[in-house]
């Protein structure tokens, strides 16, 4: 056979394999995805969070499960990409001020309840499981992190993010992210692994992470943030998109070339543009990045899990892990509880932050290959972080049950029985209601503000306002608070559930007050018909006419015109009102309305205010002639 010959077989063969390559992938990614999609939409249900939801997908079609998916290990390396994307968004927080102000809950509270919970935890596991005080040192520490992926979406949806005891949550949760790369390094110290020649020595490695960090500091800003003035000049979009990706993949690639974290490059790339003006688009933008590739790190872990070596010895999984949980929960306690808060946020932060971290799963792995834990080690820590996983949605339920999250003392939580007898009384005290209260302090009118959030009432109190806290539809309360003798009870709450059923009871109650709501759309004002409320304001109604106005404005509409287009609309919109009340449907009166093109019934009413206004300018300027002439 001819070397020319040689050359086309040996290429065809190349195609056919990469061919197979492909289809297999496509195939895995196919499976991957949808199994994915399932779980996630069935742990969502059940209230258990999307990262359990990958995991279990991840560990059912791997080769450990089902065999549906090879390759986990070359999955998992890729899918880290996820948590540079994590620490990136997690240094775009990082703003100089915003760290100097929550300084001595990051590097305080956070750097105990890491050192602590790692130390203890690392003494527990050398002396009930016998494992060396290496070991038990590399499993240890990372038992101590938590997962931020399952706890920040829990502060942001019960929105207690910005609340007091969320800045502490978050604040632990940070240092715990700063603390993964001195993990990742003291692991490497401890390494009984054969030394990699390509590997620099350790004076070297320092003084290539102090370069790097100079270099990525410099960069963002002589080249990265000039770069998106540039981008934001052209208003194309996908730029950046393009330009965070690039920052991301080029700071993790430098740090990786000098043996170094990529999680740290991303970080430090994600601080160098916390004060940028772009960071806001630069996070929405590499958000949806972030989470596919987080969401397939989670499935990597859970492909990679040995489902045979838990299911071996399932009581003792089990107990590791509610042994895990009970001590993070008492550790975390009596650390918060030093620190001089109340033993209620001291507790609240100990159950949310009681589960094993994300994190932990990778610095297994990394101790697995550092030969110092066994592989099936590494499988069993890893199924008890995920077990713990599963505890966090209950228990945080039963924090907030409890009442142990918000930072507020017993005292502080007023009750409006003690509130002095005002005129008037505010249910709800968000932005809707301030500006309500600000109003009625313009006329001098006395105010009791009642609220049920304990973190808005502690807000508020920064800002020497004292509100009380209750359920504002609660007659009882009401009455406590002053009611029969108020002239106006205000309900400026943001529920779309409230109904008529809820607000009747109030006005019966108080005949003497008149009452006045306010409703999400015109699908609640209808809800609340027959309650007997005295007003209703939609809360979006009169700002979208405001906005109106001044689109109209910038077209260069008569100021004539745009008056009568405003009481055009409110005419209608009041029209189409009464008969969707009439009738009990929401598609009641669609006639009065503007439609493309006018509308008949807009035509009519819009005609008539034109003929009036033309009418009484016509009568205006013939009084104005007659008073002339007499003048004369």
């Amino acid at each position: 056979m001819t070397l020319l010959a040689l050359t086309a077989a040996a290429s065809e063969a190349a195609e056919r394999i990469g061919e197979t390559a492909t289809d297999t992938a496509l195939v895995e990614g196919a499976i991957l995805l949808g199994v994915a999609t399932l779980f996630v939409l069935i742990f969502r249900r059940l209230g258990l969070g999307a990262v359990l939801g990958y995991l279990i997908a991840g560990a059912l079609v791997g080769p450990h499960g089902l065999g549906l998916v090879g390759g986990g290990e070359s999955k998992l390396a890729f899918a880290e990409l996820g948590i540079a994307f994590l620490l990136f968004l997690v240094g775009l927080e990082l703003s100089p001020g915003r760290l100097w102000q929550m300084r001595r809950a990051i590097f305080g509270l956070g750097m105990a309840q890491v050192v602590v919970t790692g130390l203890v935890l690392t003494g527990l596991i050398h002396l009930t499981l016998g494992f060396s005080p290496a070991a038990s040192l590399a499993l240890g520490l990372p038992l101590a992190l938590s997962s931020t992926a399952q706890v920040l979406p829990g502060l942001k949806s019960s929105g207690r993010i910005n609340s007091p005891f969320g800045e502490k949550a978050f604040s632990i949760l940070l240092f715990q992210d700063l603390a993964i790369v001195p993990m990742i390094t003291i692991i490497a110290v401890l390494s009984r692994a054969p030394a990699d020649p390509s590997a620099p020595p350790g004076w070297q490695m320092a003084f290539f992470t102090v370069w790097a960090i100079v270099v990525l500091v410099l960069a963002g800003r002589f080249v990265v943030n000039p770069l998106l003035r540039l981008v934001g000049r052209y208003g194309e979009r996908e730029l950046f998109v393009v330009v965070g990706l690039l920052t991301i993949l080029a700071s993790a690639a430098l740090m990786h070339s000098l043996h170094l974290s990529t999680a740290l490059g991303a970080f430090i790339a994600g601080v160098m543009l916390a004060d940028s003006p772009y960071r806001h688009e630069i996070e929405s933008d590499v958000e949806p990045f972030r989470l596919i590739l987080l969401g397939l790190f989670f499935l990597a872990v859970g492909m990679v899990l040995d489902v045979g070596a838990v299911m071996a010895r399932p009581f003792e999984v089990l107990a590791l892990a509610l042994g895990l949980v009970a001590v993070k929960v008492v550790v975390l306690t009596l650390i918060v509880k030093l620190f001089g808060k109340p033993w209620p946020v001291a507790l609240g932060l100990g159950l949310l932050l009681s589960q094993g971290g994300e994190f932990g799963f990778l610095l297994f792995a990394q101790a697995a290959d550092a030969l110092l834990i066994q592989p099936e080690a590494a499988s069993l820590f890893s199924a008890v972080v995920t077990l713990s996983m599963v505890t966090t949605p209950f228990l945080m339920l039963f924090a907030r049950n409890l009442e142990f999250a918000p930072e507020v003392d017993k005292a502080d939580l007023a009750d409006p029985g003690e509130a002095p007898r005002g005129s008037a009384i505010v249910v709800g005290y968000g932005r809707f209601g301030q500006i309500v209260s600000q109003m009625l302090h313009g006329v001098a009118c006395s105010v009791t503000l009642i609220d049920k959030k304990p973190s808005q009432i502690e807000l508020s109190s920064r800002f020497d306002t004292k509100v009380y806290f209750g359920d504002g539809l609660r007659v009882d309360l009401l009455r406590r608070a002053g009611a029969e003798e108020a002239r106006l009870i205000i309900f400026c709450i943001d529920d779309s559930s409230v109904d008529a059923a809820a607000l009747k009871p109030v006005v019966d109650a108080f005949p003497n007050a008149k009452v006045l709501m306010r409703v999400f759309d015109r699908r609640q004002l209808l809800a609340i018909d027959g309650s007997g409320v005295d007003g209703v304001i939609r809360e979006v109604f009169e700002s979208s006419i405001a906005m109106g106005l001044a689109a109209l404005r910038h077209l260069d509409v008569d100021p004539s015109e745009m008056d009568d287009v405003e009481a055009t609309l409110r005419h209608l919109d009041e029209t189409r009102l009464q008969a969707q009340i009439d009738e009990g449907d929401i598609s009641a009166g669609m006639d009065h309305r503007f439609k493309p093109g006018g509308g008949r019934e807009a035509d009519s009413v819009l005609e008539k205010l034109r003929r009036k206004r033309q009418e009484a300018k016509a009568a205006r300027e013939e009084n104005e002639a007659m008073g002339l002439e007499s003048g004369s």
